[in-house]
């Protein structure tokens, strides 16, 4: 994870505040502190379409589990889990935002360390 992180600057505040509340663990909150301090943050016109953000189709490899899923990240208010729209808050999501494809990320899930590699991104 040496890569800087790319974000939109609300995306950079909706993080920051996703941390101030605490809905993160403490290892989480380490992680994700340390990426924002050194996260480039761009307008969300400029940002490359490789780049994992809301209201786009992610496919991730967990290769801890081994297998390979599609998810959509969208705003909060605009989640529908039967129709695999997930919040940009979720633990996936926060673990991937501001990614990009090719990218490997370990992290400290609630439920154990993931490696996860981002495999393809695409605008819905």
């Amino acid at each position: 994870m040496s890569k800087n992180v790319i974000l939109t600057t609300g995306i950079y505040n909706m993080l920051k505040d996703h941390v101030r509340r605490k809905k993160v663990t403490k290892q989480e909150e380490e992680l994700l502190l340390l990426e924002l301090k050194n996260a480039q943050q761009l307008l969300r016109r400029d940002l490359p379409d490789d780049i994992v953000t809301v209201n786009r189709r992610i496919k991730i490899k967990d290769h801890t589990e081994n297998k390979e899923k599609e998810y959509m990240f969208v705003s909060t208010t605009k989640t529908n889990n039967k129709k695999g729209k997930l919040s940009i808050l979720c633990d996936v999501a926060v673990a991937t935002i501001g990614r990009q494809v090719g990218d490997i990320i370990n992290w400290p899930f609630k439920d154990g360390e993931r490696k996860l590699e981002i495999l393809m991104v695409e605008n819905i």
